[in-house]
C-alpha cells in the first residue's frame, strides 16, 4: 500500500516561490549528476542536496529523466546564447572568430560544469537528449556559418562547413584545456584563436570550385 505523503513531507526547508525553487532544485540536480553521473543518481540524492523532501521534487519535476532534461534544456540555450552573443560584439571579422571561440572556452570554465550534461553526458542514448544536444551543436554552426557569409560571401556549403569545423575545434580544445589545467585561459584562446584565424581568414572572399 503506497504511503500518503502527509503536511510534515513537504515543507521541509524555507517557502520559495515557484521558480525560485525550480532554481534550487535544477541546482541541485546539477551538483549531484556532475558527482554521480545520471545513472548512479537517485531523486533522494537530489532531494537530500537541495536540502528539500522528495514529494516537493516530485511537484517540480515528475522524474530524473525530466529534471536531467530540464538541465540539457538550460544549458544547450545558455551555449547558444553566449556564441549569438560573441558574434555581436565586434564588427571585425578576425575579432568575431576570436570571440566565438572565447564562448565555449568560458562556457567549459563555469564553475557548476555545464559542459558536462551538454558534452560529456552519459545519456546519450535516449533520443530527447541526444536530439537537445544536437539543436545546439546544429545552432551554432548556423549562427556562425550566416555571420561567415555575410564576412567573407563565402556559398553556404563552404561557410557551414566552415562553421562545423570552428564549433568542433572550439569545444574539444576547450574541454582538453580544462583537463590539462595548466595554460590561463587568455592564451588558451589565444593559442585556438591563432589556429583557427589561420584557416576561417585564409578563406578566399569568392570561393571557386575546383574543377
Amino acid at each position: 500500500m503506497a504511503r500518503e505523503f502527509t503536511a510534515a513531507d513537504t515543507t521541509r526547508g524555507p517557502r520559495l516561490p515557484r521558480l525560485e525553487r525550480r532554481a534550487q532544485l535544477l541546482e541541485a540536480a546539477q551538483s549531484v549528476f556532475v558527482d554521480k553521473g545520471y545513472h548512479a543518481s537517485g531523486m533522494e540524492d537530489i532531494a537530500e542536496r537541495a536540502g528539500v523532501s522528495k514529494p516537493v521534487l516530485y511537484q517540480h519535476f515528475p522524474g530524473k529523466l525530466e529534471l536531467y532534461l530540464a538541465l540539457v534544456d538550460k544549458h544547450t540555450a545558455a551555449l547558444v546564447e553566449l556564441v549569438e552573443a560573441a558574434l555581436n560584439e565586434s564588427d571585425d571579422h578576425k575579432d568575431r572568430t576570436y570571440a566565438s571561440i572565447r564562448a565555449f572556452f568560458d562556457f567549459v570554465a563555469r564553475e557548476d560544469e555545464p559542459f558536462r550534461i551538454v558534452f560529456e553526458s552519459d545519456l546519450n542514448e535516449v533520443a530527447a537528449v541526444r536530439e537537445r544536444i544536437g539543436w545546439a551543436t546544429e545552432a551554432c554552426v548556423d549562427a556562425i556559418s550566416r555571420r561567415i557569409m555575410l564576412d567573407t560571401e563565402l556559398p553556404q556549403p563552404v561557410a557551414r562547413l566552415v562553421a562545423q569545423g570552428l564549433v568542433g575545434m572550439s569545444q574539444v580544445s576547450a574541454r582538453s584545456w580544462l583537463r590539462d589545467g595548466t595554460i590561463p585561459l587568455d592564451l588558451a584562446v589565444e593559442i585556438i584563436g591563432r589556429l583557427a584565424w589561420r584557416g576561417v581568414g585564409g578563406q578566399r572572399a569568392r570561393f571557386v570550385a575546383p574543377a
